[in-house]
């Protein structure tokens, strides 16, 4: 009788066959798309690899003038072209108006967030309208849309002047205890706008008091030696976004920054909607959450639930601060009065201007009755966009046109390029608003006349609140803001630098990045303020 023996290969002889056969499946579908990746996308010119590990990505995260170093390359290679990134990763960069506009008009369906963002986003404020793609993002922006609405922001106006009166006040006591007549200053009262204006919650940055959000916000970017760490992390977290789950000084401030707003807003709802029902006060119903609650009873498609309204407040509570408040109005109103410390003719003619209007500019004159004003702001904002670029994934194939021909890498001319689902797309927001081929060779200056002459610029578009789908919801919002404060601050206030006109200022990257002065540690330029005569 024969007997068959069967041979049963050992634990470890099946695991190295299956982690064999994995590892193999993974690299057969890793050259699959990158073979299909390259066939499908036009191969553009671009600069070459300064790092085996992080391409050029490391040199323009450590730059002081990344934008200078995406103009230079749009100089070298053409509006369109190709960047090695991280661990042999390629991005196409776009700087042609064209092109951005197919961008724009196609985001949060063909181009999309890439999967760092997504993790990031949420860690910091969870599924919220920030995080939300496709028709969920266009759901959600629809049911906030009343709150940003010209007749809302109309009757936040007299809000707005509220708080830049409070910082008048507190800066007036600063001047007369000074024994020369002028104080130096720490423009960073304006938590309070938002805090008031927005959610009925006043932070107390004006009463000298320390919000757990402030103190939170105002922790990132004053340890380098943490943030030159972090920096390294976020380069390959944007191959393995797993890292950014690594515990780090950063990722425990985001945890904290996290247990701070949900805080706030339990609290704000909890009295929001205690509140609903019974005769809400004036200030609260001027409030963006006042008016998301009040959004509850209205037509079925613009309703959102009460876990909907939970996301959308730390969303509104980290945008809201850090970029209406905090980069629009305390970096962004701190680099209007850095360029016009630098500039004091161009100060003493917006003085001019607010002065002879007289009174308290009124929302809709604001807009339209104060064109130095205007000038000013806009300017700001091209030169210091609180955002200096931002990446996306192609979701699908596409065809992206462009207004002028650029050279491949094959030495062709073409007036289009294709890109592969799968490609990474970045737009320089803070090129594009410097460019000279722009804006004319005085691209670099603080030039808000450029903003009145009919031939200064051929258009009035600008890429920092982005555009499209994604526009900011709190653009007028926010540039509202500012022009409320500075038509206070300006009219009673000479700004100059501390140290000179001259004092050299340097971008500090905390979770965006804000002016500091070279040399000196935190974050902030502080400025000598004294009354205007």
């Amino acid at each position: 009788m024969k007997v068959f023996t069967i041979s049963v290969p050992s634990p470890l002889t099946l695991w190295t066959t299956v982690h064999s056969v994995g590892v193999f499946n993974v690299t057969c579908s890793f050259v699959a798309l990158a073979l299909r990746w390259r066939l499908k996308t036009t191969q553009l010119r671009g600069p070459p690899r300064t790092s085996f590990i992080y391409g050029v990505s490391h040199d323009l995260t450590s730059s002081q003038d990344s934008a200078g170093m995406y103009e230079h390359w749009a100089t070298e290679y053409g509006v369109a072209y190709m960047i090695p990134s991280v661990l042999g990763q390629t991005k196409i960069v776009l700087c042609d108006p064209r092109a951005i506009a197919h961008f724009y008009a196609q985001e949060t369906w063909t181009y999309v967030q890439t999967p760092l963002s997504l993790v990031t986003l949420e860690a910091f404020i969870g599924r919220g309208l920030l995080w939300s793609q496709g028709e969920d993002h266009r759901r959600q922006r629809k049911a906030l849309t009343p709150a940003f609405s010209n007749a809302a922001i109309r009757k936040l106006t007299s809000v707005f002047y509220d708080s830049a009166y409070k910082a008048k006040g507190a800066w007036d006591i600063a001047v007369e205890s000074s024994k020369d007549g002028d104080s130096v200053i720490e423009v960073q009262n304006c938590l309070d706008t938002i805090g008031i204006a927005g959610f009925s919650h006043d932070f107390g940055s004006l009463d000298g008091k320390r919000a757990s959000v402030t103190e939170v916000f105002d922790t990132f970017g004053n340890n380098q030696q943490a943030s030159a760490l972090n920096q390294v992390l976020l380069l390959l977290a944007s191959v393995y976004p797993i890292i950014i789950k690594i515990p780090t000084e950063r990722s425990n401030l985001i945890e904290k920054l996290g247990v701070a707003m949900e805080k706030i807003s339990d609290e704000l709802l909890t009295r929001s909607r205690r509140e609903k029902d019974v005769n809400m006060s004036e200030r609260d119903e001027k409030s963006v959450i006042g008016l998301l609650i009040k959004s509850e009873g209205q037509d079925a498609e613009l309703r959102m639930s009460g876990e909907e309204i939970m996301a959308q407040m730390k969303v509104l509570l980290l945008a809201g601060y850090e970029t209406t408040s905090s980069e629009l109005i305390y970096c962004l109103l701190l680099w209007t009065l850095i360029e016009l410390s630098r500039h004091p003719d161009i100060q003493t003619r917006l003085r001019e201007e607010l002065l002879a209007f007289g009174g308290e500019p009124t929302y809709d004159q604001l807009k339209a009755n104060l064109p130095y004003l205007d000038a000013v702001v806009h300017e700001n904002l091209r030169l210091h966009p609180p955002l200096g670029e931002f990446t996306r994934l192609a979701a699908k194939d596409d065809v992206i046109p462009l207004s002028e021909p650029v050279r491949t890498e094959s030495g062709e001319m073409t007036d289009s390029i294709t890109v592969a689902k799968g490609t990474l797309i970045t737009i320089p927001v803070a090129a594009i608003n410097r460019s000279s081929a722009i804006w004319g060779p005085d691209a670099k200056e603080f030039k808000p006349d450029r903003w009145l002459s009919e031939d200064g610029i051929s258009h009035r578009h600008l890429l920092t609140f982005a555009d499209g789908p994604r526009t900011c919801l709190g653009k007028d919002f926010a540039i509202t803001e500012i022009k409320t404060v500075l038509s206070v601050l300006v009219k009673n206030f000479v700004f100059e630098m501390r140290d000179g006109q001259d004092t050299p200022v340097e971008v500090v990257r905390g979770i965006f990045p804000r002016p500091r002065v070279v040399g000196e540690d935190g974050i902030g330029v502080p400025l000598r303020v004294h009354r205007c005569e």
